[in-house]
């Protein structure tokens, strides 16, 4: 029905049509329900889909979605938004596609691989990225026993960031028994892979080369990594199936927590400040529902602003929220425990860790294409990506995912409104330009995909490709 044909009725109609699907939603939080104003920007249509679906998995980067629930942000945007734990990073992915979830918390690598086509083919978008940092390497008590004596100690605490080069003896001796030495990661295409695969290389360590159809990624493999859950992480390593794991938070400080482990090193102090999380949907579902598309990245770009609101003052508020059974569902001291601005790598040794977690600060929220270009690097330099291809193909490839234009949409909208400053939206080009901070001292140049890939010592060049036996090419 069009608005000019008698705007009462139609908001009429919207408002029932809203006021109904809360009601078929079932009962929640306070903010299921939209305020008076949420429901007449729905009817003033505002948006066009706000009954959504959106899905998790049981971290605490999910937090922007949670956050943007609880405190009423998605229903100011007309939005009726229920928020599902999912099974595993497969599960989610599926959904996304599928049509169950209209949008969800996913791994970077999750939209990319899909557009590009590995391990499944579909059009999604990234138009935000949820946070950076937040992730660990963890390793049993038996590894951290076996290094810890060798390790350089700095006022009585092992000296940080530890290079991967210490598990090098401890690798040798698990082969001279015979034994893989296995460690854990939640996704093929996880930043959690990619980042324990840098540290290892970094430190000497070949984590392999996938080949097309392996999802394994063992050949010519030092150390062997598997897929395993993020929640699942503790159980297996306690079980002894894996000697050390890469996972988001709370599961290296349940390892803690439980005794069971110690986190070695976090991502921040592998990549300063890298992208994690984004917020990935259909290409189709952003063409559909533009609107709605635009009041969702507007309800999670306030959440995260919150989060990081006047030095974490409401980090608290938000741990008690991740807490509860619905959503991360860990402890209120284990999430605490890299929440709010400390880290703990075991009994003892408690350090500061202000940007362990960041949601909004140094433009967190926007998906720049050198972020999306670093995880195809990874994605090539493994052999995830096959064969080699120019830098314009990296480039192409970013955009089609990477959606800047969206993110900029409901960003600068909310600055109008006076929601966010505008000095929180970057002025740039997509890329963030040359980025150090890396734990083997190389620099990365988004513009240079080719180049920043001939600079490391353990991976595919341009050239070379894997097959069963080996690592082929020039």
């Amino acid at each position: 029905m069009s608005m000019n044909r008698g705007f009462g009725f139609t908001r009429r109609a919207a408002v029932v049509a809203l006021l109904a699907s809360v009601a078929l939603a079932g009962c929640g939080s306070k903010s299921d329900a939209p305020s008076g104003d949420a429901a007449a920007a729905a009817a003033a249509g505002a948006v066009e889909k706000p009954v959504l679906k959106l899905g998790f998995i049981k971290l605490t980067d999910m937090a922007p979605l949670a956050i943007a629930k609880e405190k009423g942000f998605f229903a100011e945007e007309g939005l009726n938004v229920t928020l599902e734990p999912q099974a595993n990073w497969k599960v989610l992915l599926d959904g996304v596609i599928g049509g169950q979830l209209d949008g969800a918390h996913m791994l970077a690598g999750q939209p990319i691989a899909a557009t590009i086509g590995y391990g499944t083919k579909a059009d999604l978008i990234a138009p935000l990225s949820l946070d950076l940092n937040g992730n660990a390497i963890t390793v049993s008590n038996k590894v951290w026993s076996m290094v810890k004596p060798d390790l350089p100690m700095e006022g009585g605490k092992p000296k940080h960031p530890i290079s991967a080069s210490v598990l090098k003896p401890v690798v040798a001796s698990f082969k001279q028994q015979g034994k893989p030495f296995n460690m854990g990661m939640v996704f093929p295409v996880s930043t959690h892979n990619y980042e324990l695969r840098y540290w290892l290389a970094a430190g000497g360590l070949n984590p392999g080369f996938y080949t097309p159809g392996d999802v394994g990624g063992t050949v010519d493999a030092d150390v062997q990594l598997s897929v395993t859950p993020p929640p699942q992480m503790p159980a297996t390593l306690e079980a002894g199936t894996i000697e050390g794991y890469c996972v988001g938070e709370p599961w290296n400080q349940a390892a803690v927590q439980k005794k069971i482990g110690v986190p070695i090193i976090t991502d921040d102090e592998i990549w300063h400040d890298n992208p994690e999380k984004v917020f990935g949907l259909r290409k189709d579902f952003a063409e559909k529902y533009p609107a709605t598309t635009k009041a969702m990245l507007r309800a999670i770009i306030r959440a995260q602003q919150w989060l990081d609101a006047d030095g974490g003052k409401n980090r608290p508020e938000a741990v008690k929220i991740l807490s509860q059974p619905n959503y991360v569902g860990a402890d209120y001291d284990v999430i605490a425990a890299s929440m709010t601005g400390k880290f703990t790598f075991e009994p003892g040794d408690t350090r500061e860790a202000p940007g362990f977690n960041i949601f909004f600060d140094k433009f967190a929220g926007y998906p720049f294409y050198s972020d999306a270009i670093w995880y195809m690097t990874q994605m090539r330099r493994w052999g995830q990506i096959p064969e080699g291809h120019d830098d314009q193909w990296y480039f192409d490839e970013a955009k089609a995912v990477y959606r800047p234009d969206l993110y900029l949409t409901a960003a600068k909208s909310l600055a109008e409104d006076g929601k966010i400053p505008a000095a929180a939206i970057p002025e740039t080009d997509g890329f963030r330009g040359e980025q150090s901070g890396f734990i083997d001292g190389i620099t990365y140049d988004g513009k240079q995909p080719n180049g920043y890939l001939a600079k490391l010592k353990i991976g595919l060049k341009k050239g070379q490709r894997v097959t069963a036996s080996g690592v082929t090419g020039n």
